[in-house]
């Protein structure tokens, strides 16, 4: 199952080489949602591996953008000690396009306006 989420890019990492056939590179977004007037920020961070690495290479840091990731979660055992943990493996990324607002109607005195044409039609 696959998730989405927008944000603003605050952090991108190197790749790092983790072995021989494994390698990675994160990066972390920023979330802000409004909740009855009180703003709650959230730091997210996530994971590219292997070929997709690259896929953060055109975004720049304050760039507004749509991640596309799934939620993985590991096992892991050392010394009999039993943990878990999670990543967030992004797998797409698209750049928001920035909203363009309407320019604004230039203010125009009454005597700019055009007087009204007689109008000639039968109807």
């Amino acid at each position: 199952m696959s998730y989405e989420i927008v944000g603003k890019l605050i952090e991108k990492e190197k790749t790092i080489q983790i072995s021989e056939k494994f390698r990675k590179r994160e990066f972390v977004i920023e979330k802000s949602e409004n909740n009855n007037g009180m703003v709650f920020t959230d730091s997210i961070k996530f994971q590219l591996t292997q070929d997709r690495c690259s896929l953060i290479d055109p975004v720049a840091i304050n760039d507004e953008i749509k991640v596309t990731f799934n939620i993985r979660g590991n096992r892991w055992e050392k010394n009999g000690k039993i943990s878990y943990f999670n990543n967030l493996d992004a797998w797409k990324i698209e750049k928001m396009e920035k909203e363009q607002t309407p320019p604004e109607m230039p203010d125009f005195s009454s005597e700019e306006i055009p007087p009204e044409l007689e109008d000639d039609l039968p109807f």
